[in-house]
């Protein structure tokens, strides 16, 4: 009896002891669950507080009337992390795009680039539209006549360039003459300048990858080379973004130190900044997302929520080129996106496509035409698109980099350009958005290849599989009708035939000789 209700007592007790173990793992899963979501997002979560408390920290110092001395020092931790960015950028891009391009075969490798060359002309064409467009409905230049560049204490800006010169600069900068100066050297306008010729270095990369692939087995050393170069780099690339927070915190905190009258600015280019951003928003949050939910039929906003770290750097440094290296690499990790793809894609795209500067351009040069109280015919309006789409081939991925392209405009349809000052009196509002949508619209492109390249390969594979069910089912066929043959020709099988005959012969003899009886 003792055992038996120790037997009940002991199953009892277990019965009793379960829900609590639940209660108990439950509380843990969820204390997993946090602590594994913080793990995961942490380095996101640090960079969005970087921004927010570089702003708190801006409105702060802001009152402090610091001298210039003082201005550069609070800068200082923000130009280390744009120098960290900016020296990783060539290695970066170079080495990538020639493993990019050496690990994809040539037919492969003119498919992908005929779709992303594709897909960068439509969304920077449409993008033109928009900002076209939205120019035209909010009208930001009407009523701005007495609006001038004394009035805001500002500088004009001239321009004594063709358009024809300045696309003819275009085509130099795909050929450098001397690689090693392409590393520090471009030309935007007709005299070498400071800036990397990343179009030239890009060009050169690609075609010197598809030379390697060409080589075979005695290129195989030099792309193992690229490739481990590739690695190590992307390896410094992960370090370099624990310091991104920091880094942009300062950066945020010292632009905002550095504004002078934010009011007077926002009151007279309000609509201007207005129809820029408003133009970014449509393009980034509607027309990108549609395009790539067109494409793959995927939810296009989870494949954007694994890029914040980027998006978040891209709009603190407003930099496309120096938002490459966050950019590769959350793609890469957080999307999984083929890094033959991601590698090929994203330094093209960080150069020929931008979105964000083709709205804006747009909607500054419509901004100009109504601020001299110019009407603009339909011939000028294509004239501003094809201009915007095609100038911002070439834009420098640098802050301010778009500014020089709408000279470019201007010109081709015949506008002063001693306005432009203006643009940049609030490039820095306008620049940070502007070069958000320019990564996003590259990141999205990566997206979209990755799933064209994943289905090629399903197809692909489902040929293959189809083509060696019918090369087993012509040797079965063949199995078949030989051993017919041997059959019909074997020895054993004709002398069994003939004794069956025999037998038959015999049988037949006994039946009439039966009936003769």
């Amino acid at each position: 009896m003792e055992e038996k209700k120790s037997e009940i007592n002991g199953h009892a007790g277990h019965k009793c002891s379960l829900p609590t173990v639940s209660i108990k793992s439950e509380k843990k899963s969820c204390k997993d669950k946090c602590a594994g979501f913080f793990k995961r997002n942490l380095l996101v979560i640090m960079t969005v507080s970087g921004v927010l408390v570089g702003v708190g920290l801006g409105m702060m110092v802001r009152n402090m009337n610091l001298t210039r001395a003082q201005m550069t020092y609070f800068a200082f931790p923000g130009e280390m992390l744009l120098r960290m960015l900016k020296m990783i950028i060539l290695p970066l891009v170079v080495c990538s795009l020639i493993s990019g391009a050496a690990s994809l075969d040539t037919r492969s490798l003119g498919k992908l680039g005929g779709i992303a060359v594709s897909y960068f002309l439509v969304t920077t064409l449409i993008a033109s539209s928009i900002g076209v467009a939205l120019a035209f409905i909010i009208k930001p230049g009407v009523g701005a006549g007495a609006l001038n560049t004394n009035n805001l204490g500002l500088e004009g800006v001239s321009n004594n360039k063709e358009t024809a010169d300045s696309f003819l600069d275009l085509a130099r900068n795909l050929f450098p003459s001397n690689l090693v100066a392409a590393a520090f050297r471009s030309v935007p306008f007709g005299t070498d300048t400071d800036g990397m010729n990343i179009l030239g270095l890009v060009l050169f990369a690609m075609v010197f990858g598809v030379a390697l692939r060409k080589l075979g087995a005695e290129g195989e050393e030099l792309i193992r080379f690229f490739n481990a170069f590739n690695e190590a780099t992307m390896v410094l690339v992960s370090w370099i973004m624990w310091y991104v927070p920091f880094g942009i915190m300062f950066l945020v905190g010292s632009k905002i130190v550095e504004m002078e009258d934010v009011v007077l600015l926002v009151t007279s280019l309000g609509k201007y900044i207005f129809a820029s951003i408003l133009g970014h928003i449509i393009h980034g949050c509607i027309i990108l997302p549609l395009i790539y939910f067109g494409f793959t039929r995927t939810n296009p906003y989870s494949f954007l929520s694994g890029l914040i770290t980027p998006f978040t750097t891209a709009f603190a440094t407003c930099s496309s080129s120096a938002t490459l290296p966050t950019m590769m690499k959350c793609v890469e990790e957080n999307n999984g996106v083929d890094k033959r793809i991601s590698r090929f894609i994203l330094p093209i795209g960080a150069t020929v496509n931008m979105d964000g500067a083709a709205i804006f351009q747009c909607v500054a040069a419509v901004f100009i035409a109504q601020l001299n109280n110019v009407d603009l015919n339909a011939g000028q309006i294509f004239t501003i698109l094809v201009t915007a789409t095609a100038s911002s081939v070439g834009a420098a991925g640098i802050p301010a980099g778009g500014i020089i392209t709408i000279a470019i405009i201007l010109e081709a349809i015949g506008l002063p350009t001693h306005d432009l000052s203006l643009m940049l009196a609030v490039d820095w509002i306008v620049d940070r958005t502007t070069t958000v949508v320019n990564v996003e619209g590259d990141a999205l492109g990566a997206g979209i290849l990755h799933h064209i390249n994943e289905q090629e390969m399903k197809k692909q594979k489902h040929q293959q599989e189809h083509q060696e069910e019918q090369e087993l089912l012509e040797v079965k066929v063949e199995v078949v009708a030989n051993v017919k043959a041997e059959e019909e020709t074997s020895p054993l099988v004709t002398h069994q035939n003939q004794e069956e005959n025999s037998s038959r012969e015999t049988l037949n003899d006994k039946d009439g000789v039966e009936s003769v009886l």
